[in-house]
């Protein structure tokens, strides 16, 4: 069994924890409230940092790297070298299908700043950035012939999730596991793209020729 179905199972079975948690008002969703309490601080860079997550600022991103990715492939003759990006571009188009009803499902109302609005769990915003900057990261990957290179992706991709969520909560727009859930609930959805990719990527994650 390979690292992806490994993470995919282990995402899985942690979001259905957080989940029934937070439906269940558990002990981790009492914790969690409490945690926010103590954290909560809003300023002008916790927003902007929480802006990293719109669909305003990483969709382009998504595109970008989607594009020189798919120019890259076609140039090197990659076989079907449109299908990585195109299926990256499709689980991002989806994302929404499936957060918005889990939202309006679960109903969870969101921190004080908030007032008395409801459906904060899963995190959108956490979604968005986990899956378009992972997916950004996921298509750009077999291009980076170097070490520095790739380890400078994956540097900057938790780089950028990490501040979404800091910011998401510092500012009051999340309680904490509305992000980990969210985060638990992508890396299925990640881990199962870099599945069924799989097939067109030979050793190394690097793309497989069209004569292949």
């Amino acid at each position: 069994m390979g690292w992806p179905a490994v993470v995919l199972a282990a995402a899985g079975l942690l979001f259905l924890l957080i989940t029934w948690q937070v439906v269940a008002h558990g002990p981790l969703a009492r914790a969690d409230q409490r945690i926010d309490r103590d954290v909560v601080r809003p300023d002008r860079v916790s927003g902007l940092l929480a802006d990293l997550g719109n669909i305003t600022v990483a969709v382009p991103v998504l595109v970008i790297a989607l594009c020189w990715a798919a120019r890259r492939a076609r140039r090197a003759g990659a076989y079907r070298w449109w299908l990585p990006p195109v299926a990256a571009a499709g689980l991002t188009a989806l994302l929404p299908a499936l957060i918005v009803p889990l939202k309006d499902l679960i109903a969870r109302p969101g921190p004080p700043v908030m007032g008395a609005a409801t459906g904060f769990y899963p995190s959108g915003h956490t979604a968005t950035a986990a899956v378009a900057y992972g997916t950004a990261a996921l298509v750009l990957w077999p291009w980076l012939t170097s070490a520095y290179a790739r380890r400078g992706l994956l540097a900057l991709c938790a780089a950028l999730n990490l501040a979404v969520a800091f910011g998401l909560v510092r500012h009051g727009y999340h309680w904490p596991l509305d992000v980990v859930g969210s985060w638990s609930l992508c890396a299925v959805l990640l881990c199962a793209l870099r599945l069924a990719l799989g097939p067109l990527l030979g050793r190394g994650g690097r793309p497989r020729s069209g004569a292949a």
